[in-house]
């Protein structure tokens, strides 16, 4: 009477282990600066929906800081000429940066995050 083998062997099992705690650790690590990034665009929306009728370019920025740091956003994150007003169609409120992120040894992940939103309202040009 033959024996039949059902299932996975242990070698099998290790590698079927070790491809999904890479990739779980790689979630870990991008996971943070993803949560952060959503902080950033709550904050810019929070900014673009109060209106910015009169207001320059830095009272802006200081605002959405300020706002940054309600969303747990890190202050080394964004800095101030990362926050630009794009007035090529309409004002809008933009926001690029990156985030290095160190993985392994001397592999790390560069993330880039852009966004733009509408303001409502005539921005100072002072």
């Amino acid at each position: 009477m033959k024996n039949k083998q059902a299932g996975i062997t242990m070698i099998g099992f290790l590698v079927v282990l070790a491809v999904v705690a890479f990739f779980g650790y790689m979630a870990m690590k991008l996971v943070p600066a993803y949560t952060e990034y959503m902080g950033v665009v709550k904050a810019m929306t929070q900014v673009s929906s109060e209106g910015v009728e009169g207001k320059s370019l830095d009272e802006i920025r200081r605002n959405l800081l300020f706002k940054m740091d309600f969303q747990y956003v890190d202050d080394a994150t964004i800095q101030p000429q990362d926050i630009t007003i794009d007035r090529s169609n309409g004002n809008q409120l933009h926001v690029a940066y990156d985030k290095d992120i160190p993985f392994i040894y001397n592999i790390d992940f560069l993330v880039h995050f852009e966004k733009s939103v509408p303001l409502q309202g005539n921005v100072s040009l002072e």
